[in-house]
């Protein structure tokens, strides 16, 4: 599966976990570090792991998956890196005091709703 369309996939998981403010930023034409994150929120810490658990065990069956996993222990802020698409599930005070949509205000940001 190609970035983009694993990008989007991610970004559609988290809503079915009701993640709130979805967001793929597209990084490819800014940095060779990843092609994409996926960054979303959920409400508590058992929302930010629901979120991130549900994204690596529906990728797992289709054999996709992480090179590495961050921060299940203090759930705040849960990062899959899947190479090409880093997810970032936050809780909304983490999200706020990291800003990653500000310090890659260069990329492209195409918002993701549940439709």
């Amino acid at each position: 599966m190609d970035s983009k369309k694993l990008a989007e996939k991610v970004a559609n998981l988290s809503l079915e976990k009701k993640a709130i403010d979805v967001q793929i930023l597209t990084l490819h034409p800014l940095t060779t570090m990843t092609d994409y994150f996926v960054i979303c929120s959920g409400s508590t810490n058992t929302q930010v792991k629901a979120i991130s658990d549900h994204i690596f065990d529906t990728l797992k069956k289709d054999k996709i998956r992480p090179l590495h996993i961050e921060g299940q222990s203090n759930q705040e802020w849960i990062l899959l890196d899947y190479i090409g698409v880093l997810v970032h599930v936050f809780q909304p005070a983490r999200r706020e005091f990291y800003s990653l949509e500000r310090l890659w205000g260069d990329a492209e940001i195409i918002e993701v709703k549940d439709e």
